[in-house]
C-alpha cells in the first residue's frame, strides 16, 4: 500500500496512521466528567433545541427581523433605518444602547444569520448564526431542530468605537461573554415557547405590526 499523502501532516489522525486502540485511547483522554467553562465556551458558544413547530414556519419566523422583538430578552423598539435591509433597535441590556441589525437568510438551507453591532451600523461584527433543521431528518419526529452559534470576535474583548458609546453605559457586550451560553439558552427557551404555543393553538406563527421607518445615523 502506498503511504498516505496525509501521513506527514501534523495533527491528522486517520486509521491508516493511527491504530484503532491508540485512537480510542486518545478519545478516552479527551472525555471528562467535568469541563472548565472557558474550555467549552471560550471561543464559540452554541445552543440547540427541538421545537414542536414545522421547520418552514420556524424559518419564516426567524428570517423576519421583527421576530427579534418577541423572542430575544432585550431587543426592543425595532425600526427601519432608511438603508436597505438595515434595522435599528434598542438593546436594553446596555440601557440606551443602539444595536444595528441586518438579517441574512437562505431559504434553501434554512439558515438565518443576524449581523449586528452596538453603536454603529457600518461594521456588523456581532454575528448570530442560526440554522433550522427538519426534525424528521435528524430525530425521526415532526418539528424542527434549531442550531445557534456565536463566535468570539476580537471586538468582544475591546470596543472598537469607544467614542460612540453612551457615556453612562454600565457594560460592554463582551464583558458578559461568560454568560452568553446561559443568556442564549434563555432566549432559545423563549423561541421554543412562543412557536410551540402558536403552533399548538393554530395561531399565526408570525403576525407582526408594521415598522416605523426613521432616518438613522450609522
Amino acid at each position: 500500500m502506498n503511504p498516505s499523502p496525509l501521513a506527514d501532516i501534523h495533527g491528522v489522525t486517520r486509521i491508516e496512521t493511527t491504530p484503532r486502540d491508540n485512537a480510542l485511547a486518545r478519545l478516552a483522554d479527551r472525555t471528562h466528567a467535568v469541563y472548565p467553562h472557558d474550555e467549552v465556551y471560550g471561543q464559540f458558544c452554541t445552543v440547540q433545541d427541538y421545537i414542536d413547530c414545522p421547520p418552514q414556519d420556524v424559518y419564516r419566523y426567524l428570517s423576519d427581523t421583527r421576530s427579534l422583538q418577541e423572542w430575544t430578552y432585550s431587543l426592543r423598539d425595532l425600526r427601519e433605518t432608511g438603508r436597505p435591509g438595515l434595522y435599528l433597535a434598542q438593546d436594553r441590556i446596555g440601557e440606551d444602547t443602539d444595536i444595528y441589525i441586518r438579517t441574512v437568510a437562505n431559504p434553501e438551507a434554512m439558515t438565518v444569520d443576524y449581523h449586528c453591532a452596538w453603536d454603529q451600523g457600518e461594521e456588523l461584527w456581532m454575528i448570530y448564526l442560526m440554522r433550522v433543521v427538519p426534525a424528521m431528518q435528524v430525530l425521526g419526529r415532526p418539528g424542527s431542530v434549531v442550531l445557534w452559534t456565536n463566535c468570539r470576535h476580537p471586538y468582544y474583548d475591546s470596543n472598537p468605537h469607544p467614542e460612540l458609546a453612551p457615556a453612562q453605559r454600565p457594560v460592554w457586550v463582551g464583558d458578559v461573554w461568560h454568560l452568553f451560553f446561559a443568556g442564549h439558552r434563555l432566549e432559545l427557551d423563549n423561541l421554543k415557547a412562543i412557536l410551540e404555543h402558536r403552533h399548538a393553538n393554530h395561531e399565526p406563527i408570525a403576525a407582526f405590526e408594521p415598522l416605523v421607518a426613521v432616518e438613522a445615523e450609522a
